[in-house]
């Protein structure tokens, strides 16, 4: 869901009601592509959120914002105190109905003058932008991504430009009306479902919004207009004027949809979306509370991607080398295998010696190994004498013996190093906030897979930033779940209990899990919640059948110097079970 003009116009109605003439106290720039405002207005303080992202573009007053700020400000960041810190809000409008917000700041400049400035928020998804200009002659100042023409050949943003709207989309404002002859020949030239014609041929429709006016006037979304009636497009109309009669006059009503079987917001807008029928509603009458709680996990999940792409990316080098190094020892392993049959066949040229000449290729001799005692041949190299040729296949068979040996323990290095590393992508995947991602940054620090920031201190061995994800069991059990590999350790070696109840998918990346009941009798449906859980957080999330073994930890032992989260098990029992979003939504403690 991405903000469309209603959604937009909703919000902007919302920051010119509270924020106009309300004054700029500080500006700050937490990311590459997002401003925090703090403003003052009628005796309240407000967080105002500009954003840029490429994937979150958004605006809205910030209720729950705790990012850090750079010890650096940034240049635009510097740029826009210089112009804005001490300022007034005089307005704050929608552009158009289209998806850019304009906020009008009157200020004094050095020579104490009085001049406005406006800042520009353009939501465009991947061409998002936060554009600071004059107000007397639209010239650009600055913009938070600069547009040149080896960019953008159409339309540049940079300083010392005239700011320039988007091009015009070819498309019908709703707002400012449209008759129902009109919005009949419009919907009727669409060659495609009725909700597409809408939000195709209509300004400032989502598909969402689209899908909801056809919704309420009951009519199929995916039905040609051409096969429609009159009757129905004259419903259709009625229903999509009467939506956009509300948003003309700011008559809003901001809501969230949640799923309610797995706890999952899916979709919000600034009217009531209907036409998701069996789902929850949360309504609010501020739309910059829903767009918070809309973005706030997803912004996370999305930066966290963002800013872990180039740790991924070695990871997944350093197991694809893995991988095929692991393919070259199991080839060779199997080499090794058939290490015996060069013992066999020196034990037949020792016995059969005396019929070797040097100079011979092969000889064929009665193999005695053999029950049916029969012929094998034996190459030999005519260069060197029956002795020389004996002791030549007793040295490859050593050879080869010696080189099983070696290449079992190597494998075992090899397969755990790959477990370890398939499970600290599985933790970056599950990282719940930057804490998280701090402690797996260390660990990999620590162990010499990633490098060293400037100022870097490790903590303490067991000095975690994070504490592990808690469940409730429906009997009432504690359920705890390691984030990382290093809590991993530090919930097994540490937090659990002797007779407390480990668990781990069977060959499979994923958290330990610890039930907590101290020798006490643990029942059947808790040892299946907690086996939920440790197929949930594994890489067998996405499947069914997920083997989980389970075993007291008394029976899990770290061995010397392995990697965080390695451990060996024994007398464990197994558990077969599908992960479920919608059991796991409900064990998690509130």
């Amino acid at each position: 869901m991405a903000l469309d003009g209603l959604v937009v116009r909703s919000i902007a109605h919302e920051l010119n009601t509270k924020l106009v003439g309300g004054k700029i106290d500080r500006v700050h720039q937490p990311e590459n592509d997002e401003i925090l405002l703090y403003v003052r207005n009628n005796r309240e303080n407000f967080k105002v959120v500009l954003s840029s992202s490429s994937s979150n573009p958004r605006v809205y007053i910030a209720n729950k914002y705790n990012k850090e700020n750079p010890l650096k400000a940034p240049m635009f960041c510097m740029l826009l105190r210089k112009h804005l810190q001490g300022g007034i809000i005089t307005d704050i409008t929608q552009v158009g109905f289209e998806r850019i917000i304009k906020i009008s700041i009157e200020s004094y400049d050095e020579l104490k003058d009085k001049s406005t400035k406006n800042i520009y928020v353009e939501i465009m998804g991947r061409h998002s932008n936060i554009i600071l200009t004059h107000d007397k002659d639209s010239t650009i100042i600055d913009s938070i991504k600069r547009v040149p023409p080896s960019v953008s050949r159409a339309r540049q943003i940079l300083p010392a430009m005239t700011y320039e709207l988007p091009p015009a989309q070819d498309k019908i404002d709703p707002v400012k009306g449209c008759s129902l002859k009109s919005f009949i020949n419009t919907l009727r030239e669409f060659d495609g479902p009725v909700f597409k014609g809408i939000y195709s041929k209509f300004l400032g429709i989502s598909p969402t919004v689209a899908k909801e006016i056809c919704y309420r006037a009951e009519i199929d979304f995916n039905v040609k207009a051409e096969n429609l009636s009159r009757d129905d497009l004259s419903q259709l109309y009625r229903t999509f004027s009467d939506i956009f009669t509300k948003v003309k006059n700011n008559e809003f009503s901001p809501c969230i949809v949640v799923n309610e079987k797995v706890d999952k917001v899916v979709d919000f807008n600034c009217i009531d979306l209907t036409f998701y029928e069996g789902f929850k509603f949360i309504h609010d009458e501020s739309i910059s509370k829903i767009v918070e709680d809309y973005y706030i996990t997803k912004d996370f999940k999305d930066r966290v991607h963002q800013r872990t792409s180039d740790l991924r990316k070695s990871i997944s080098i350093k197991l694809d080398r893995l991988y095929n190094k692991q393919k070259k020892q199991q080839k060779e392993l199997k080499q090794a295998d058939n290490a015996d049959i060069y013992k066999v066949k020196g034990e037949l040229l020792t016995a059969y010696i005396y019929m070797i000449q040097k100079g011979m290729k092969s000889i064929e001799v009665d193999n005695f190994y053999d029950e049916n005692m029969a012929k094998m041949t034996i190459e030999l190299n005519e260069n060197l004498t029956p002795s020389e040729n004996t002791q030549k296949y007793f040295k490859k068979y050593n050879k080869l013996k010696t080189a099983k040996k070696e290449l079992t323990e190597q494998m075992a290095i090899s397969k755990e190093e790959i477990e370890y590393l398939e499970n600290v992508l599985l933790s970056i995947e599950n990282c719940e906030n930057l804490e998280d991602l701090e402690d797996i940054k260390e660990e990999l620090i620590k162990l010499g897979y990633a490098r060293a920031p400037r100022r870097f201190k490790a903590k303490k061995e067991m000095d975690l930033t994070t504490k592990p994800n808690k469940f409730i069991s429906s009997d009432g059990f504690t359920i705890l779940v390691g984030k990382n590999n290093k809590q991993n350790d530090y919930l097994t070696l540490r937090i659990a209990d002797p007779e407390d109840i480990w668990m781990h998918t069977k060959n499979i990346p994923g958290s330990h899990v610890i039930i907590k009941c101290a020798g006490v009798e643990v029942p059947d449906s808790t040892l299946l919640e907690g086996a939920m859980l440790a197929a949930y957080f594994s890489k067998g999330r996405m499947s069914s059948q997920v083997p989980v073994d389970y075993t007291m930890k008394k029976h899990v032992k770290k061995p010397s110097g392995s990697k965080p989260g390695m451990v060996i098990y024994e007398t464990n029992n197994t558990i077969y079970v599908t992960p479920e979003e919608e059991v796991i939504s409900k064990l998690k403690e509130a």
